[in-house]
């Protein structure tokens, strides 16, 4: 059976690393370009060295290219500011987007959480690397209880965040918030990350803050778990650090500023979960669990749409 072909524009860290996972992983997707713009990077380079088609050229590039008629899915692993151009430039030619940036242009996919939801849209966003780890455990508590607020810290190697990453500060973490409230069922959400410049670099560490009311312990910790695994299914190096934990807050706290000036009443409480993401180690070391779940959540995507598009043409 023939597989669904794929270009890849961006050949920094996201873009090499993907490419490798479409050679050695992928079922149903086959990498047809990588697409860069500095004719010396090392992911172009390696690219050729694999037998992979190369473009340097940028998007437009991918446009002249003679296989684009036969290319159906282009991940974007460029930056936020870059994928508006790509996509208003691609956006005549039908073809299947998904964005690994932070521009939101689609709709926010986390695949744990809503990888059928939209399919169907012609640019999908993964949201950012802080959101695929975090927000899946957001949306396991809320689906067992109401959260007033949720709050996410992303810490990751200085050493595994590209020129993309460092220059999508500021969309990180307004798009990372909208995700929380969007897909992870939270009624506020805030978001932050950490490049830790520690040597040697640290794997990617991620916490989870939410607030909720008189919660059943048993099974938010069940529903947490469950998520977990669900997510360790594509992300094998995703892990909870320690124990789901519960503090009841003093009646005293006032959690207005966090709640959108709403006081909430007695018996709420803070859960608290610890994640650790460590990376498959395809093109970066294992430190860089922050690339790693980007890739396999984007190519968990591309493989559902092309499972998709091949049950509808045997109709």
């Amino acid at each position: 059976m023939s597989r669904t072909k794929a270009a890849v524009i961006g050949s920094g860290n996201i873009g090499t690393d993907l490419v490798i996972k479409l050679k050695r992983i992928a079922e149903n997707v086959e990498i047809a370009v990588l697409v860069g713009i500095d004719p010396a990077s090392d992911g172009l380079a390696r690219a050729r060295r694999m037998g992979i088609s190369t473009v340097d050229s940028g998007v437009q590039g991918l446009i002249d290219h003679p296989d684009f008629a036969d290319i159906d899915i282009i991940f974007d692993s460029t930056s936020a500011k870059a994928h508006v151009a790509n996509e208003e430039a691609l956006r005549p030619y039908g073809k299947r987007l998904i964005d690994l940036t932070p521009a939101a242009i689609g709709p926010y996919v986390v695949p744990a959480v809503n990888l059928d939801e939209h399919l169907g849209a012609p640019d999908v966003n993964m949201v950012t690397c802080g959101g695929q780890a975090t927000i899946p455990i957001v949306a396991a508590i809320s689906a067992v209880t109401p959260v007033h607020y949720a709050e996410i810290v992303a810490s990751i190697a200085s050493k595994s965040a590209g020129p993309g990453t460092r220059a999508n500060i500021d969309e990180f973490t307004e798009t990372t918030s909208e995700a929380i409230e969007k897909v992870g069922g939270a009624e506020h959400g805030k978001a932050i990350i950490v490049l830790n410049p520690a040597e040697p670099p640290l794997i990617m560490r991620d916490t989870v803050l939410a607030l909720v009311s008189n919660p059943d312990q048993d099974e938010v910790r069940a529903s947490i778990l469950a998520m977990v695994f669900k997510v360790s299914s594509y992300v094998p190096g995703y892990r909870l650090k320690q124990d789901v934990q519960f503090t009841e807050l003093d009646d005293a706290e006032s959690v207005a500023t966090l709640t959108g000036g709403v006081e909430k009443g007695p018996g709420l409480w803070k859960v608290s979960v610890f994640l650790e993401v460590e990376g498959a180690a395809h093109y970066l070391p294992a430190y860089a669990g922050n690339l790693d779940i980007m890739t396999s959540a984007a190519l968990q995507v591309a493989e559902r749409i092309a499972q998709n598009t091949t049950l509808e043409a045997a109709r």
